[in-house]
């Protein structure tokens, strides 16, 4: 799925307590996606890397990509690293942070949003290696309902449920 639809789902799942939850849970929704990718496209910007060339709806070419944003995308979308960090924080905070919730709900949405082509979702890393060759989220069969979907959802949070104006 794509990164503002993650950081968009994390918000109205588990940010409507109120402004800051809202923040906090979109970020957290777009954390996974910003931490991997994020270095690559500074580098890109800088001119370190060559920006990967897109073919219409097709995936770019994941050979353009430095190996580095694999390993971090390991680590960001595995619901046992999203598990035990998760964990570790209510641990120490001594009460769960629900805005992090929106961390797993991307890694969830993306299994079977991501196909082997590219980036397919290790979600049990480092466990095992298995993934789910899905559909790719530009596909009009995922992109529309998302689209769809995240309109209906916030015109209902912001007529009747949302009491802090964003």
């Amino acid at each position: 799925m794509d990164i503002a639809s993650h950081g968009l789902w994390g918000g109205v799942a588990f940010g409507r307590k109120n402004i800051k939850s809202f923040w906090l849970s979109l970020l957290f929704g777009v954390l996974p996606d910003l931490l991997a990718f994020g270095p690559f496209f500074v580098g890109i910007f800088l001119g370190f890397y060559q920006r990967p060339l897109f073919n219409g709806t097709e995936p770019p070419n994941p050979a353009l990509i430095p190996s580095f944003v694999g390993q971090i995308y390991n680590i960001t979308h595995s619901l046992i690293i999203f598990a035990a960090v998760f964990f570790i924080v209510w641990f120490i905070l001594k009460r769960p942070v629900y805005e992090m919730l929106a961390w797993g709900l991307h890694i969830l949405f993306d299994i079977p949003t991501h196909s082997y082509a590219f980036f397919p979702t290790p979600f049990l890393w480092p466990i095992s290696a298995f993934k789910i060759n899905g559909v790719h989220w530009g596909d009009p069969i995922i992109l529309y309902p998302n689209i769809i979907l995240l309109l209906i959802l916030y015109i209902w949070f912001f007529k009747y449920k949302c009491k802090v104006k964003l």
